[in-house]
């Protein structure tokens, strides 16, 4: 017996948000919005995604002691999440800077702080966290090596899900922990590099799943998502015709909700429509953990 559902490894940042009307081009100045500060991070994120879901959900991480620190804190428990794997302390918390323009279209910058000191130690330290966990989620907010950690850690028998945002080329450890690994078109470009010889995301999925994956998802925004098992058959999954609002935080609320009908005994398919989903009531709402729906939200899209 599990005790979670779901355990996120990953990045808390407080996001610093404002709207412009564009994004500035080299050398320029516009002016925006008044300031919003709001929790986020991809690993605070996700957390606070599934617990909204229902997900009885831990989350490891690292904050600084200062008020984002707090803010983050805060935000996890208000949400039902575990926060006995978050550490406090060793630099300040980080910070993502965002802008957001009138589409829904966001462009960040993120300053790590704080989750760049969250070490393979840390990950060692907490195993007793990755035994109680059903399913382990990470991103790449956090020190590669950290994550690497995280795949020596799992438990028997636990599901391993990764988005590598940011991305950047993965260790073959990685890769074939990896059930499902989560990439979107940019993402699925670096990962794939050199052997990205194709525009079609159906071969994307196709040259992933030779690099080892057990299995892949390669979103597509309003074109939906692609699926595939290691037997390489893809499947497409329709997205949900929405009117964006705002975009960030929403491929995390679609991770965390894949990631936890996975670990219910959702097939592949089934997890992903389910996430599709989430993310489009995500994106009809400001902010990013602000944004997230409950299941019944999701139930009556």
């Amino acid at each position: 017996m599990y005790d979670y559902d779901l355990l996120v490894v990953g990045s808390a940042n407080a996001d610093l948000v404002i709207g412009v009307e564009r994004r500035p081009g080299a050398g320029e100045t516009v002016l925006g919005s008044d300031l919003a500060v709001h929790p986020g991070g991809k690993g605070a994120n996700q957390a606070v995604a599934a617990a909204r879901l229902g997900a009885r959900t831990a989350l490891l991480a690292r904050v600084g002691d200062d008020g984002h620190g707090r803010l983050l804190l805060d935000s996890q428990r208000a949400a039902g999440v575990d926060t006995v794997g978050v550490l406090v302390g060793g630099a300040p918390t980080g910070v993502a800077l965002i802008t957001v323009d009138p589409s829904g279209d966001n462009s960040i910058v993120v300053s790590p702080g704080a989750n760049g000191r969250l070490t393979p130690g840390d990950v060692r330290s907490a195993v007793s966290l990755f035994h109680a966990s059903r399913v382990v989620s990470a991103q790449l907010e956090i020190p590669l090596e950290t994550v690497v950690e995280v795949v020596r850690n799992l438990a028997p028998g636990s599901r391993f899900v990764l988005n590598p945002s940011p991305p950047r080329p993965l260790p073959t450890e990685v890769l074939a922990a990896c059930d499902p690994l989560i990439v979107n078109e940019h993402e699925a470009k670096v990962i794939l590099g050199d052997a990205c010889v194709s525009d079609a995301p159906e071969d994307w999925v196709r040259l992933l799943l030779a690099k080892g994956p057990r299995s892949v998802v390669v979103t597509l925004g309003a074109e939906g998502s692609l699926v595939a098992s290691s037997s390489g058959a893809v499947t497409r999954v329709a997205s949900v015709k929405v009117d964006a609002v705002d975009t960030t935080g929403a491929g995390d609320a679609f991770t965390a909700a894949l990631a936890f009908r996975l670990g219910a005994g959702s097939a592949l398919p089934e997890a992903a429509a389910y996430a599709s989903r989430v993310g489009a009531v995500a994106v009809t709402r400001e902010g990013a953990q602000d944004s997230f729906p409950t299941a019944e939200e999701v139930e009556a899209v």
